[in-house]
């Protein structure tokens, strides 16, 4: 416990103080966002403003779960460190598309072939290392069985199809993360919520965990490295609270393709190795609204020639130009994430409770 709390403290704290460094640094250098020319109005004067935030939110969770490690002088676990390679990965991935909006002067980074490319790589790696390498219990740090509280025996894939299915869950999760980034603060508080729901489910597995025979019950869980991943849900908690401070409106900096891809991919592999896939669309359904809201109007505009279903996606874009102020969609838009984190968090527990 004293390493998920060390973590947590120190990933808050150092996203707080190094934000201010960073947008000093990208401020010398003139690395600002550009803004959709087809967006609402309002957002036209925040071009120009630092982006590629996501370097602090990465660098104070990997440097506060490191940090913590050295301090109790425990080595970090297998799970631990493919998670963090996953999300640095995902995070350069999402550099690369920043920096080529930067350097072309447009809202457009990286293009939808290369940015594809790179997902199945980056999440092609993880797949393969996450399904080898088993413990002495046999367990790998993911598993090919679909799962929503728990692996579902029955949905076993083989490996020729797990392998793609963990790379659409990291693909799918890091885009659902980007497109909600649009609004100051709206990603970042939304998925400080998440982590801390992975926290909390983290926590109680490792307390339930079938390789602690002290505690070990007929509905312990069969998982990998609990506490380690525990360690990491808070850091990118607190990395994310952290640097919503600055990010709030008016935001100072955005966390760009940088943070939000590396949140994205993150998340996705804490439901794999929590065995929590399915229950991570409840928990993120924020995410879930704010993609399918986009695959809703793409396809109706395609369907009736012209029409569309709301005014603009992601969904947030269209309560602005309904007249709500920014801050009050993303205020209420937070709310919808807690009830879903709660609701999530309910689900996990009120199973456990019905099985003893």
């Amino acid at each position: 416990m004293i390493n998920i709390l060390t973590a947590g403290s120190l990933s808050l704290l150092f996203a707080m103080v190094g934000t201010p460094w960073l947008i000093k640094f990208l401020t010398r250098r003139q690395y600002g966002q550009f803004i959709r020319d087809d967006g609402p109005a309002a957002h036209h004067v925040k071009r120009g403003t630092p982006t590629m935030g996501g370097l602090v939110i990465i660098g104070s969770a990997v440097l506060a779960y490191t940090v913590s490690h050295l301090i109790r002088w425990q080595a970090p676990s297998l799970s631990g460190v493919l998670l963090i390679g996953l999300a640095v990965g995902m995070g350069f991935l999402g550099f690369l598309d920043d920096w080529a909006k930067i350097s072309k002067e447009r809202s457009l980074g990286l293009t939808p072939r290369g940015k594809l490319i790179g997902q199945f790589l980056v999440g092609g790696l993880f797949a393969f290392l996450a399904l080898n390498f088993p413990d002495e219990r046999g367990l790998t740090p993911a598993s090919p069985a679909i799962s929503f509280l728990r692996d579902i025996p029955w949905l076993t894939l083989p490996l020729l199809l797990a392998v793609p299915f963990i790379i659409f869950l990291i693909s799918a999760w890091s885009n659902a993360v980007n497109l909600t980034d649009g609004l100051d603060g709206l990603a970042a508080g939304s998925a400080t919520l998440v982590f801390a729901a992975y926290t909390v489910v983290n926590i109680w597995q490792f307390n339930q965990w079938c390789a602690r025979a002290s505690t070990a019950g007929p509905r312990c869980y069969e998982v990998r490295d609990p506490h380690d991943l525990a360690v990491i849900a808070i850091a990118f908690a607190g990395a994310c609270f952290g640097f919503l401070w600055w990010n709030a409106k008016p935001a100072k900096i955005f966390m760009g393709d940088t943070g939000s891809m590396a949140i994205g991919a993150a998340l996705a592999g804490l439901s794999m190795m929590t065995r929590t896939e399915l229950l991570l669309v409840i928990l993120g359904l924020l995410f879930v609204i704010e993609v399918g809201s986009v695959a809703l109007q793409v396809s109706y505009f395609k369907a009736t020639k012209g029409k569309r279903i709301f005014k603009m996606s992601p969904i947030h874009h269209h309560f602005e130009l309904l007249g709500w102020d920014e801050v009050t969609v993303v205020i209420r838009f937070w709310i919808i994430g807690g009830l879903c984190v709660a609701l999530g968090i309910g689900i996990f527990y009120a199973e456990w409770v019905v099985g003893q």
